[in-house]
């Protein structure tokens, strides 16, 4: 599972590749897409790319084009269903929030029940 960082890193990365294959972006193209809140600098998303790179999103070829650092990204299975993946999540979250309230409301209920039968 991944970290915020690497969350949003990797949905730049996404977005960046465009439902292709793979892409071929600067270091700057990611950055300005990221949040500013978290201050990314080219050292940490170069971290937060090679852990990526290491769980099996996708493969990175750093390379240079007149002086300017660039990478080249091929997109991998994990990377690919990336936002199948965050959808999931979502939906798993909202179950389990609809079970907590059910579970809320059952328990009212059988407390009113309870209540009935012993009264005070």
């Amino acid at each position: 599972m991944l970290n915020r960082l690497e969350n949003e890193v990797m949905s730049a990365v996404f977005s960046l590749c465009d439902g292709t294959d793979g892409c071929l972006v600067s270091p700057l193209d990611i950055l300005s897409i990221l949040p500013a809140k978290h201050r990314y600098d080219i050292e940490k998303l170069d971290e937060i790319l090679n852990a990526l790179k290491c769980d099996g999103y996708f493969d990175l070829i750093a390379s240079e084009r007149k002086g300017e650092k660039m990478y080249v990204i091929n997109l991998k299975e994990s990377g690919f269903a990336f936002k199948r993946q965050a959808r999931q999540r979502q939906r798993d979250i909202g179950f389990k929030i609809l079970l907590a309230f059910i579970g809320a409301f059952a328990t009212f209920i059988f407390g009113l029940i309870l209540k009935g039968i012993f009264g005070s």
